[in-house]
C-alpha cells in the first residue's frame, strides 16, 4: 500500500472536479489522479468518488498515492542510423531513425537518442529528470526526424520556455491516405486520452487544446503528401488529428490505416517525418534552422505512389 494523504477540500475547489482538484493540490498529473479514482484510491468524506465528481468545500479528501517506481538508468548505447548534424556548447541537433525513442522510460528497452548520444561522448546538460536530461522536446518511437538536445543549463532552461511558448517552429511530412478537404486547412481539436486504450489518444471533449496546420504538397490516387506546422505538441497529434478526419497516415495501422496499402507501399509504420526545426539559438540569439531528408523506407512509398 502506498502513502496515504488526508487534507481537507479548500473552499477554492468546491465544485471543481476530482481530478482537477487533486491534481492541483498534490501536483502530480490529472491522468495520474484519474487513474487513482478509477482503482478506488481516492474518497471524499469516506466515499469513494471517480474523477469526474465534484469536491465540496471543507470535505476531507484521501488519496492512496502509488508506490513509488525506480526511474530507468541511462544506457550509454550506440544507435545504428541515428546522425548529429549539428552540435556545439549549448544543443545537438540530431537526425533521429524510427525505432529509437527520445529517452529511457518504464517498459522500453529499445534504443535511445540520450543513450546513443552518451555513447558517442556529447556532453548533454544535467537539468531534468534523471532519465531524460536534456531532453526539451520527443518523437515517437516510431516517427523519425529531427530533435534538439540541450547540452548546457542555459539552454534547457531557454529551449524548455521556448517549446512552451510555441516560439519553436516544427514542420513534418505525412503521408495521409485519401485527399483532406480542403486541400490547406487547420484542425482544432482537444486530445485526451483514448477511452478503452491507456496507450492512444484521441480527441476528446475534455482533451488538451490542440491544433495542427496543414497544406497539401502533392495529391497521389489514395494518398496525399502533406506539410503540418504544429502550434502544440501533444503525443501523437498529427496521427490522432488525421485519423479522426478519417484520413491517417498511411502505414499508422494503430490509428486506422489500411494495412493493404500500408503494403503496398512497403510500409511499417506510420509515414511521418519531422522534416523541419527552427528556432532561436539559446547561446548566440541568431535565428537556427535545420532539415532532414526522408529515411529510405518513406522516400520508397512516395517513389511507388509517383510511379503508379
Amino acid at each position: 500500500m502506498g502513502e496515504l494523504r488526508t487534507f481537507p477540500v479548500p473552499d477554492g475547489l468546491d465544485g471543481m472536479r476530482v481530478d482537477a482538484g487533486v491534481s492541483r493540490l498534490l501536483g502530480i498529473s490529472r491522468t495520474a489522479v484519474a487513474d487513482l479514482a478509477g482503482e478506488g484510491k481516492v474518497l471524499l468524506d469516506g466515499r469513494t468518488v471517480g474523477k469526474s465528481d465534484k469536491l465540496t468545500g471543507m470535505s476531507w479528501i484521501e488519496v492512496e498515492m502509488p508506490e513509488p517506481r525506480a526511474e530507468p538508468a541511462v544506457v550509454a548505447e550506440p544507435v545504428e542510423g541515428m546522425a548529429v548534424i549539428y552540435s556545439d556548447a549549448d544543443i545537438v541537433v540530431v537526425d533521429k531513425p524510427v525505432g529509437v525513442a527520445a529517452h529511457a522510460s518504464v517498459g522500453w528497452t529499445g534504443p535511445t537518442v540520450i543513450g546513443g548520444l552518451a555513447a558517442a561522448g556529447y556532453r548533454i546538460s544535467t537539468s531534468g529528470p534523471p532519465e531524460r536530461k536534456g531532453i526539451v522536446h520527443r518523437l515517437d518511437v516510431g516517427t523519425s526526424g529531427l530533435m534538439v538536445v540541450a547540452a548546457s543549463e542555459r539552454a534547457y532552461t531557454l529551449l524548455k520556455r521556448a517549446f512552451r511558448d510555441r516560439t519553436v517552429d516544427k514542420t513534418y511530412h505525412a503521408l495521409v491516405q485519401g485527399h483532406p478537404d480542403p486541400l490547406s486547412g487547420t484542425i482544432d481539436a482537444p486530445i485526451g486520452r483514448h477511452t478503452s486504450n491507456d496507450w492512444r489518444f484521441a480527441v476528446t471533449s475534455d482533451g488538451k487544446p490542440s491544433i495542427t496546420h496543414y497544406d497539401t504538397l502533392e495529391a497521389h490516387q489514395s494518398a496525399t503528401l502533406v506539410e503540418v506546422k504544429l502550434e502544440t505538441g501533444r503525443t501523437h497529434q498529427i496521427r490522432v488529428h488525421f485519423s479522426a478526419l478519417h484520413h491517417p497516415c498511411a502505414g499508422d495501422l494503430t490509428y486506422g490505416a489500411d494495412p493493404v496499402l500500408a503494403r503496398r507501399l512497403g510500409l511499417e509504420r506510420q509515414w511521418l517525418h519531422a522534416v523541419g526545426l527552427g528556432f532561436e539559438h539559446p547561446g548566440t540569439g541568431a535565428r537556427v534552422d535545420f532539415t532532414s531528408r526522408y529515411p529510405d523506407d518513406l522516400q520508397h512509398a512516395i517513389d511507388v505512389l509517383r510511379d503508379a
